[in-house]
């Protein structure tokens, strides 16, 4: 039992439901650029390699933008799929495809259910500037497993339900910083054609910076 990852995912859910509580989604924006920086500059779990902790000013956001928020309901009508992923810290670890989501002008990105103990949604987006602009393998939208949360409407009676889709909100994974690690990465079905200029961007410092 890892007591510092503990009081991260604590930090990280209590992040995400001040979030959920805030009414203007661009000062919940804010917010939660000042707790992903303090958490990466502060805490002992931090994915940033020692090098880069030392020169770290915080991460590369861009401003919030709300033509890159939705609130769209979850498709269940997909064919079912098995992801089996290899992480650096929990083995094996399965996903079931249970959705998908429609952005409109922007595309198709499917849902994962978290197979295993606890479960959870899981929705990773990667964009046309993968490699150049945003992470290369991808960013993660809604892990809530881990308190990645955005919000949204369960009607248990109906069996249905919206999910919050806000790109704004894309953050790296781990492994974007710290190569020990080994992550769930978005699969063609989270693969937009279209640039997402919003979120976390990377690498940490633009190449004008130095």
């Amino acid at each position: 039992m890892s007591l510092s990852l503990l009081d991260w995912r604590r930090r990280v859910h209590r992040l995400y439901a001040e979030l959920r509580a805030t009414p203007d989604p661009a000062a919940g924006h804010a917010a939660w650029q000042a707790g992903r920086d303090w958490l990466l500059a502060h805490h002992p779990d931090t994915p940033l390699e020692p090098g880069d902790r030392e020169a770290f000013t915080g991460l590369r956001i861009a401003p919030y933008d709300p033509a890159y928020r939705f609130e769209v309901d979850l498709d269940p009508d997909v064919e079912p799929q098995r992801l089996e992923v290899t992480t650096g810290s929990d083995g094996v670890v399965p996903f079931d495809k249970v959705g998908v989501l429609h952005l409109p002008e922007l595309g198709d990105l499917d849902v994962w259910w978290l197979a295993s103990y606890g479960g959870g949604l899981f929705v990773p987006v990667k964009d046309a500037l993968a490699g150049k602009q945003t992470y290369g393998a991808g960013r993660y939208l809604i892990d809530t497993v881990k308190g990645a949360d955005l919000g949204g409407d369960v009607d248990l009676h109906a069996g249905r339900g919206t999910l919050v889709v806000d790109l704004n909100f894309a953050y790296n994974p781990s492994c974007a910083y710290d190569p020990q690690w080994a992550c769930p990465l978005a699969q063609p079905g989270n693969t937009l054609p279209v640039p997402v200029p919003v979120g976390e961007l990377y690498p940490l410092r633009d190449a004008a910076e130095g």
